[in-house]
């Protein structure tokens, strides 16, 4: 008869005290007499009943089989495998053989089989799978610190397969023990570093019974030095963006370790995060070298896009994007809609909707927010646009801005010096291209923005025709009335406009014309036939008759006369005639042209006219081409004279218009005098008083024959008696005056003159003020050099008195350190202390 053992599993019985493994109902002890230790999990068994016939699990299927434990390794739909937890083996079971609810049954969970064999293999497998129930003991939460973080990048170190791990340390009763963790023990996905404070439960390994930290929460972060860049700088605080998260953090000064003077927006700075009444602030903050904190990167790459939506000039108060402009572009193969803010732009010019634009893109380290940087216009960009784009002139610049004349509206139209396209530099007279827009402050007011700079010749405020036309003038320009326009104002002379008469394809028609548009000297009279083109206004579309030169005049009109301005008062003047020898008076209501330009000496035509008391004066003034002063024939001998009765215009008693001089020398007649006007002066604005010398030429006028001086040149000595700042006086008896006025800049080679010095110079008068001063002055010698002044006694008997001791004594207190010719600071010879009462 064969064993009765045959076909059995073998096993060791275990040496601790009699117990068994948890049966499905938890009772203390099961059918085939096992029981549950409360120490621990382990089997045993009654041999008696191994020859029961009560249970047909045996692998002969004779007796009762025997219950182990075990834990689910591998779970399929319909089978798995059971690794034993007492004894190295792996069974096979049929999801069949589990009593419970399959769905509950899960990989790792402790099951109770019986242990069978395959009737086809004869391989031994698990039948009536229960589901154990661990034991809930209540755990407690351990806290401990990260003495070693789970690397972030293992460069290929570990063995393939292998978890990376780190490693926890927690104290009791004045031990520290350590515990190892993986990533999936940590809660939140969080990555722990050194020194961390964590809190965790203790697991134990079913397998190999090795213990370590599982649920492992960050209690707190380790205090860690942080970057930043500081952001703001307020009277006792300011505020670091860092460089770790898109947050900014509060300082106070108090806690900037160096020199808090240097201290400004944009530096690297390095802190510590504290926690103070419930917020963040930052302690310890210290300086770093420019450019060690780095908040994005920018790509080489140049992009280009198309600007969707700009940043609004005026901000709404609902807005909190810090990046409102949009930017669409196609990057790769994938179109792309790109935030920008105002700091992206590489200049201030107004962005409009449709700009054709390039730019580079820049990622932000901490959030990796993507957004266009460098933002720049294209040239081209006006082809895109649907704006429209205006012409003109800079007619004005400020500081910073400037007012532009256009070509299409009436108003000059402000700008600012931001909105300038290319950086070119604007100046007066520069045509320009731009686009007008409405100012956001002031909707009834518009500014000019987007300026290009234009060619020279580029705008144009009329057209004028190539053609040319002939007329007859119909009505002659007539001087307006305004008894207040002197040069001294600088007013342009205003004058009514003439009028011409002309035909065009059999059609009568007439144009007005002014005075700035004639050509040549002389004023066309009514009835003089001229020619001329025909300008028209681009913005009002007026016309007007320029280019005018006359081509027959009407002998019927008054004749013109020539002159020379002799005189120019407050708001008349008069007219030396052609003679030189008397002078008429003109008003500047009967000046047509510009006033600001006439000068003493300039040629006019004019007419003679009688006014109230049959006075004779000047009328229809015009400004001509200059003409030959006096006459050809001068002699070229140079002589001494003296002037024995100045012009009209320098002593208004007299009835006589010309001056007179008499020789005073050998080389002419002594006793024979010679007239001069204006013409005869070298310099027109001179002013020659009785008395004084000069030196002259004779000459012929050519329409008279009369001999008169030329070129006349004062000779004219004296000492300065005073030099102020910016101006001093000459000892010259001028009038009633005694000195005579001069300013630093007439003086010539640029010396500082000094009393006493010895000048040549000339004397100007201010015809409207009636006042003289000198000009042209220049220095002959140079005076005695002024002697110092000794110190009064009173003065030398107090510093004798005053001892080092005397605590009521005058005490010296320095408000400005000396600085030498070479910028140097402080006396190159020693200084030595001063004995009282010694002066050296």
């Amino acid at each position: 008869m064969g064993s009765p053992w045959k076909g059995f599993v073998e096993f060791t019985l275990p040496a601790s005290p009699p117990t068994a493994f948890v049966s499905a109902d938890l009772s203390s002890t099961s059918p085939v007499g096992l029981s549950l230790s409360p120490y621990g999990r382990s089997m045993s068994f009654d041999p008696g009943m191994l020859h029961s016939n009560g249970h047909t699990a045996y692998a002969n299927g004779t007796g009762p089989g025997i219950r182990e434990i075990g834990v689910v390794e591998k779970l399929l739909t319909s089978y798995g495998f059971i690794q034993c937890s007492e004894r190295q083996a792996r069974l096979f079971f049929h999801c069949s053989q589990y009593n419970g609810n399959l769905q509950e049954l899960k990989i790792g969970d402790d099951v109770e089989f019986e242990l069978s064999s395959d009737r086809r293999t004869g391989k031994p497998i698990a039948v009536k799978l229960l589901k154990i129930k661990p034991e809930v003991l209540p755990e407690e939460r351990i806290s401990g610190q990260v003495v070693s973080s789970i690397p972030m990048h293992l460069d290929g170190k570990s063995a393939p397969g292998q978890v990376p791990t780190g490693s926890v340390c927690y104290e009791r009763n004045g031990e520290v023990f350590y515990l190892t963790y993986t990533p999936d023990d940590v809660e939140g996905n969080l990555h722990l570093d050194t020194g961390d404070k964590v809190s965790f439960y203790m697991d134990t390994n079913k397998h190999t019974g090795a213990v370590s930290a599982r649920n492992i929460q960050l209690v707190k972060k380790k205090q860690m030095r942080c970057q930043g860049v500081v952001c703001a700088t307020k009277e006792a605080f300011g505020f670091i963006e860092r460089a770790d998260v898109v947050k900014e953090i509060f300082f106070h000064y108090s806690e900037f370790k160096g020199d808090l003077e240097a201290l400004q927006a944009g530096d690297d700075v390095e802190f510590t995060i504290k926690d103070r009444n419930g917020k963040e602030v930052a302690t310890d903050v210290r300086l770093l070298p420019q450019g060690t904190v780095i908040f994005e990167d920018i790509s080489i790459e140049q992009f280009e896009g198309t600007v969707v939506k700009v940043i609004p000039k005026v901000p709404t108060k609902n807005q909190n994007d810090p990046l409102p402009g949009r930017i669409s572009a196609r990057i790769g193969f994938t179109d792309k809609e790109l935030p920008f803010g105002e700091k992206d732009t590489k200049s201030k010019v107004t962005l409009l909707e449709g700009d054709h634009i390039q730019f580079n893109i820049s990622t932000d380290r901490r959030d990796k927010l993507e957004r266009a940087t460098n933002i720049d216009i294209y040239p081209d960009t006006f082809d895109f646009t649907k704006e429209t784009r205006e012409m003109g002139v800079i007619a004005a610049i400020r500081d910073g801005f400037g007012f532009i004349k256009c070509v299409d509206r009436d108003a000059r139209m402000f700008f600012h010096f931001s909105e300038v396209l290319e950086e070119s530099q604007l100046h007066i007279s520069d045509e320009v291209e731009f686009t007008v827009v409405p100012d956001m402050l002031s909707a009834q007011r518009n500014h000019a923005v987007r300026i290009k700079k234009l060619p020279k010749g580029t705008v144009s405020f009329h057209t004028q025709s190539e053609q040319r036309f002939v007329g007859v003038v119909e009505k002659e320009l007539v001087a307006t009335s305004n008894k207040n326009t002197s040069p001294t104002r600088g007013k342009e002379k205003e004058t009514e406009e003439g009028t011409i008469a002309y035909e065009d394809c059999g059609v009568k028609l007439t144009v007005p014309f002014h005075a700035k548009d004639l050509e040549g000297g002389g004023l066309p009279q009514a009835g003089d036939k001229v020619e001329f083109s025909i300008n028209e206004v681009k913005r009002t579309g007026l016309q007007s008759a320029v280019s005018i030169r006359v081509l027959n005049r009407n002998s019927s009109n008054t004749k013109r006369l020539h002159g020379f301005v002799a005189t120019l008062k407050d708001n008349f003047g008069f007219i030396e005639t052609a003679n030189h020898d008397q002078e008429i008076f003109f008003h500047y209501s009967e000046m047509c042209g510009d006033l600001e330009n006439l000068e003493l000496g300039d040629t006019v035509e004019y007419t003679l006219s009688k006014g109230k008391g049959n006075k004779v004066s000047a009328e229809k003034v015009t400004k001509v081409a200059a003409v030959n002063g006096i006459g050809d024939d001068v002699v070229a001998t140079v002589m001494m004279g003296k002037v024995i009765r100045p012009l009209r215009s320098v002593d208004p008693s007299q009835t006589e218009y010309q001056g007179l001089i008499e020789v005073a020398e050998e080389g002419g007649v002594k006793g024979q005098n010679y007239p001069f006007g204006i013409m005869g002066m070298a310099n027109k604005a001179d002013c020659l008083q009785k008395g004084e010398l000069v030196k002259f030429q004779v000459c012929t006028v050519t329409q008279t024959a009369q001999k008169m001086a030329c070129n006349v040149v004062p000779q004219r000595r004296a000492m300065v008696e005073c030099v102020k700042d910016q101006f001093g006086f000459i000892t010259y008896e001028v009038g009633e005056s005694k000195k005579l006025f001069f300013h630093v800049k007439e003086v010539q080679d640029g010396l500082e003159l000094q009393t006493g010095d010895e000048v040549e110079f000339s004397v100007v008068l201010n015809q409207r003020t009636g006042k003289c001063s000198a000009c042209n002055v220049r220095r002959v010698s140079e005076g005695p050099k002024p002697v110092a002044t000794p110190r009064p006694d009173r003065l030398v008997n107090r510093l004798k008195s005053i001892t080092l001791d005397d605590a009521s004594a005058p005490r010296l207190v320095i408000v400005r350190q000396p600085r030498g010719p070479d910028n140097s600071k402080g006396f190159n010879v020693e200084r030595k202390t001063r004995q009282p009462g010694v002066i050296d």
